[in-house]
């Protein structure tokens, strides 16, 4: 028996798809629950989410001793990606967070402000992009934990202050500490693959203060002594000073797109797309959408910036930024 279910069922579960967070899952299949109609098509849908909520919640209670002390070591991932500021004492990471994002995290003139991770939400355009604010890094003074939230992150951003005595140096003992601990920072656009004795991390640099100081010597110097490749942002987080370009310049490193979905007969929603890694396919959206669309997929009608209104496409098309996509099966 067929399960018909109603075309709010999939805006709500939807939501399900973007959180990682076990009380937000909870609260949106016990909505999902509700919508879904009771007859004898929907039984095992309805007998699987309420073994799903039961786990959740008897993970929850398990974890209530040692939730403080996990959260040192792991942030849950969130929104359209994981971005973690890492740098040297006093290179203005927490006010780059605040004027990112609304959050609030102490911000002041001395060292060592920062203490542990610190996540907040930065919005860019109709998306949420997660930023994690730690504690710096110097020579004598690294967090057991620290490694393991910069492997666990989709991009780092090393803040470096650009007035400070030498901000080459303050990047190449970065470097050397996280070295040390196995992880090298390469460039956004380097193609090179895992090392054997080190974890590959791509890095944006990032020259905070710059309302003080012309920073063409500092970026010559980048180049020069630390990698060519690199091509250092200036910025100002005092001065919102190119801040916007920041914003988007952290989700293009994601490498991640958007695509929308549309039910035949009605507007699509530009509210909470889809989010998807550059070269997933049509089928990799019908499986977020639901397993039903993934199994009796016959073929999508695609609007998009490269092709004409409602174009017929099969399942192996590869999904482009901004697509809005209307599934047919």
């Amino acid at each position: 028996m067929p399960a018909n279910l109603p075309p709010q069922y999939f805006e709500v579960e939807k939501k399900l798809k973007n959180t990682n967070n076990p009380e937000e899952k909870i609260k949106i299949m016990e909505e999902l629950l509700s919508i879904i109609p009771k007859h004898k098509g929907t039984e095992k849908l309805q007998a699987l989410y309420k073994s799903k909520i039961s786990k959740l919640k008897a993970r929850s209670q398990k974890k209530t001793a040692t939730a403080r002390h996990e959260s040192l070591h792991h942030i849950e991932k969130s929104g359209a990606g994981q971005v973690v500021l890492i740098g040297p004492p006093n290179s203005g990471k927490s006010m780059l967070i605040k004027s990112l994002t609304n959050a609030e995290p102490e911000v002041a003139d001395y060292p060592f402000t920062t203490h542990k991770p610190y996540p907040a939400m930065m919005k860019y355009e109709n998306v949420q992009v997660q930023l994690i604010d730690t504690p710096p890094i110097t020579r004598d003074y690294m967090e057991a934990w620290h490694t393991e939230i910069i492997k666990n992150a989709d991009t780092v951003l090393l803040i470096i202050d650009s007035t400070s005595r030498d901000p080459v140096e303050d990047i190449m003992t970065i470097q050397e500490v996280l070295r040390e601990k196995k992880i090298s920072l390469v460039p956004e656009n380097d193609k090179t693959d895992q090392g054997k004795n080190q974890f590959m991390k791509k890095c944006m640099i990032v020259l905070n203060k710059v309302e003080m100081m012309n920073i063409s010597v500092i970026e010559k110097q980048i180049k020069e002594f630390v990698e060519p490749e690199f091509t250092p942002f200036a910025c100002s987080a005092v001065q919102n000073s190119n801040l916007d370009l920041l914003r988007k310049k952290i989700f293009k490193s994601l490498n991640v797109l958007r695509v929308y979905s549309k039910i035949p007969g009605k507007k699509p929603s530009y509210e909470d797309p889809f989010i998807f890694e550059y070269g997933s396919s049509l089928m990799d959206m019908a499986k977020a959408v639901h397993k039903d669309f993934a199994k009796n997929l016959k073929y999508a009608r695609i609007w998009g910036k490269k092709k004409y209104g409602g174009q017929k496409v099969n399942k192996e098309y590869k999904l482009q930024d901004g697509d809005v996509i209307e599934l047919h099966i």
